[in-house]
């Protein structure tokens, strides 16, 4: 078969490994389970895989330092294979650890099954080198294209209403600033804001928040900034880059 994607997927729960390997066996890639970082390091050393998926809580060697030694090898294709972390561990601070020792992304367990695969193809077509369609509107794997008034987020098709898709038009344009329920609602109904407009303006918010959910509910992306507005919540400093029963949590 042409083209295969070969991902090693690394838990000390040989659950979680065997059913995470068989999600991704099942969109076409050829999968290699393992369940301790040690063999993970060895297997990645050899170069065969163009992505890792990494528990972080693992006894002996855990992901993190998994991720180090990677980062560290002499060979630069081998240390540059996108690292996944998926672990319970979801506070902050891990994430900023994760990322800062060369993370490409980081989901957190319990998991939609989607969202797991949208972040591994989204892994895999970066590293690719596809780039995002020229002029598109691009923030935190969302991506605008006002000319073909189409989006996607981690390269999976948003269907959006024509208020929806303004909306978030707008706050992408504002790239991490707030704007306030006003311009929102004026610049996208072309009208002036009255004291229904408020009203109108949190529906459509909701709504986005919703769609956006069910590609990826693992991140925030429409942040409320409380007397002030939304905003797209912004790539993180830190980071490295820029319903069926298979959506059921992991």
């Amino acid at each position: 078969m042409a083209d295969v994607r070969h991902i090693l997927v690394c838990d000390d729960e040989r659950e979680v490994a065997d059913l995470v390997s068989h999600l991704l066996e099942r969109e076409g890639f050829s999968v290699r389970a393992c369940y301790a970082g040690e063999e993970a390091l060895q297997l990645l050393s050899a170069g065969s895989f163009d992505l890792a998926v990494l528990d972080i809580m693992m006894p002996g060697m855990d992901g993190f330092e998994v991720c180090r030694r990677l980062r560290a090898m002499a060979d630069v294709r081998v240390a540059e294979t996108p690292v996944i972390f998926l672990s319970a561990k979801g506070e902050e601070f891990d994430k900023v650890l994760g990322f800062t020792i060369g993370a490409d992304d980081y989901v957190t367990k319990p998991f939609k099954s989607r969202e797991l695969v949208v972040r591994v193809k989204a892994r895999l077509r970066h590293r690719r080198g596809q780039q995002p369609t020229p002029n598109a509107l691009s923030v935190r794997g969302i991506e605008l294209d006002e000319a073909s008034h189409s989006v996607r987020l981690h390269d999976e098709p948003l269907s959006l209403s024509p208020k929806e898709f303004d909306c978030l038009a707008e706050l992408l344009r504002a790239n991490g600033s707030p704007v306030s329920a006003r311009d929102l609602y004026e610049r996208v109904w072309r009208t002036d804001y009255n004291a229904s407009s408020h009203n109108t303006v949190m529906v459509y918010i909701r709504h986005l928040r919703k769609k956006l959910a069910e590609l990826d509910s693992s991140e925030e992306y429409i942040e409320t900034v409380w007397g002030v507005g939304y905003r797209i919540v912004p790539n993180p400093p830190f980071s490295a880059s820029d319903s069926d029963d298979d959506s059921g949590r992991f």
